[in-house]
């Protein structure tokens, strides 16, 4: 038997107290990546614990060494790109360019969050009384409970770890259990990199039992959490009721309005790259194009044509354009709302099936899926699909498909293709989506700007960078008066 994959906790790799475990197959094939421990909550209070304990130590190291320790992870990272971008391939399944792609956000990351170690800024400002100043200061919240997700099994680890990390916390890490061995070899960078003993603890298993256990934790004192809507606000509610700090990243049901005035040719690769990149398995993936009511056809016609010939297979392999779905109930759920789209009178105009025989027979394929005839009340318009389909809806103009784009529970992303300087600009005004891209699609942020959503797609703060960002969740505001004056002073007490 190969090497198990275990717990890491008070800076030792460990067994889980449950002495049971699981594999991680890939996804294209079936074949084994590895086997990985499975915890229980005992496991979550040994690495709660640690973090507790750590914590006290780690908020008193200058926020400038954190970051050179952070410094080191992304130069661990860089150096392991390749090697872990295959795994990440391997375990999830998006094409290799993808894979390579996800691990660089990591290290983008990494060098970002490195150089927030010497800002970390808060406000020097002018007091109303003389021999007196006044400030306020970022100072960590404690231990932090992050559950993330497996579509970005590297990526989006960073974009917790790294922010929560700089600010001073200690963090305890669930990774989802498709992608457990991502998150394990990651956390081997901070290890590496000299991160102390029990700033950084890893428990693999069940969001059931090890991610609750986690998040309800009474030595935890915040949250972030990556993943579907249902359980996303099932979270908020227990933490709300427990007093803990919370944000969730959420779903999306993102789309793309084409103009009568687009470039067709630009629009339909960004429909392509937003609908079947990563297999449309990203929160921000394009389900939904808005197109104008005189180019409908010729856009369809040719997003068609494009479609039709996407190569999907293991994403490992040089020519492979589009890779598996993550697993049997992934897969069900897509032809699922393949049936419900027919069954709701929408037109099937590519794809639909399954791919199931030669090399692809034992991993979890379906074909890139365009529906057409779709109208804006449809499941089919309404529901995150999570996979490789796309729905085409027809509008009169720019007006009705702004309304289109905001006429779902989700806020997280959209875009506009146009050569109108004014369209553009209505459209990001009136757009009601954390992220608006022009003549791009709705895939594709980076990490110095705040990442999520309006209304279902997000709770609490953004992830990733910039001001509004990662920063505000994993820190809290301190106000510091200091009077200097050796007498008393009374504020806003009225002196005539």
């Amino acid at each position: 038997m190969g090497e198990v994959h275990r717990n890491f906790i008070n800076g030792e790799w460990l067994d889980s107290s449950s002495g049971k475990t699981f594999k991680s197959r890939n996804p294209a094939n079936g074949d084994v990546v590895g086997e990985v421990v499975m915890s229980t909550k005992d496991d979550v209070d040994r690495a709660v614990t640690a973090a507790t304990a750590a914590a006290e130590k780690w908020r008193l190291v200058p926020a400038p060494r954190r970051g050179e320790m952070i410094y080191k992870v992304a130069e661990i990272l860089a150096r392991r790109k390749d090697e872990l971008g295959r795994l990440v391939t391997r375990e999830m399944g998006k094409v290799l360019p993808e894979g390579l792609g996800d691990v660089q956000e990591a290290i983008d990351m990494a060098y970002y969050m490195a150089g927030e170690g010497r800002r970390l800024s808060g406000e020097t400002v002018p007091s109303e009384l003389p021999n007196k100043d006044c400030k306020s200061v970022r100072v960590p919240v404690g231990v932090f409970g992050l559950v993330t997700p497996w579509n970005f099994p590297v990526a989006i680890p960073s974009w917790k770890m790294l922010p929560a990390l700089i600010c001073g916390n200690t963090v305890v890490i669930k990774p989802s259990s498709d992608t457990p061995i991502c998150a394990s070899e990651f956390v081997k960078a901070f290890e590496e990199a000299g991160i102390p003993k029990g700033v950084v603890n890893l428990v693999q298993g069940s969001g059931g039992e090890v991610g609750e256990a986690l998040v309800t934790h009474p030595g935890v004192h915040g949250v972030s959490f990556t993943g579907s809507c249902r359980v996303g606000e099932r979270l908020h509610a227990l933490c709300g009721g427990l007093g803990k700090e919370f944000a969730a990243e959420m779903g999306g049901k993102n789309a793309i309005i084409v103009m009568d005035d687009a470039d067709l040719d630009l629009a339909v690769e960004g429909a392509l790259w937003g609908g079947f990149g990563t297999t449309g398995q990203r929160c921000t993936a394009t389900s939904r194009l808005i197109v104008h009511e005189k180019i409908h056809d010729r856009f369809v016609e040719m997003f068609r044509d494009r479609a039709s010939k996407l190569v999907v297979g293991d994403g490992l392999l040089a020519k492979t354009q589009m890779g598996p779905l993550i697993n049997a109930a992934a897969k069900g759920k897509v032809l699922q709302y393949i049936e419900i789209g027919c069954e709701e009178g929408a037109t099937l105009a590519l794809g639909g099936k399954e791919l199931d025989s030669g090399d692809r027979a034992n991993g979890y394929f379906v074909e890139p899926t365009i529906f057409t005839g779709v109208t804006p009340q449809m499941r089919l318009a309404q529901e995150e699909v999570f996979g490789p389909v796309v729905s085409v809806i027809k509008v009169s103009g720019l007006e009705e498909a702004i309304r289109v784009v905001n006429g779902v529970k989700y806020g997280l992303s959209a875009s506009i293709y146009t050569r109108d300087v004014n369209k553009s600009a209505v459209a990001e005004r009136d757009i009601d989506t954390g992220i608006v891209y022009i003549n791009a699609p709705t895939i594709g942020a980076e990490i110095q700007l705040p990442f999520g959503g309006t209304r279902g797609s997000g709770i609490g703060s953004r992830e990733a960078g910039g001001r509004g960002g990662a920063l505000d969740l994993y820190s809290k505001w301190k106000v510091i008066y200091r009077d200097f004056s050796g007498a008393l002073q009374k504020a806003q007490i009225d002196k005539d």
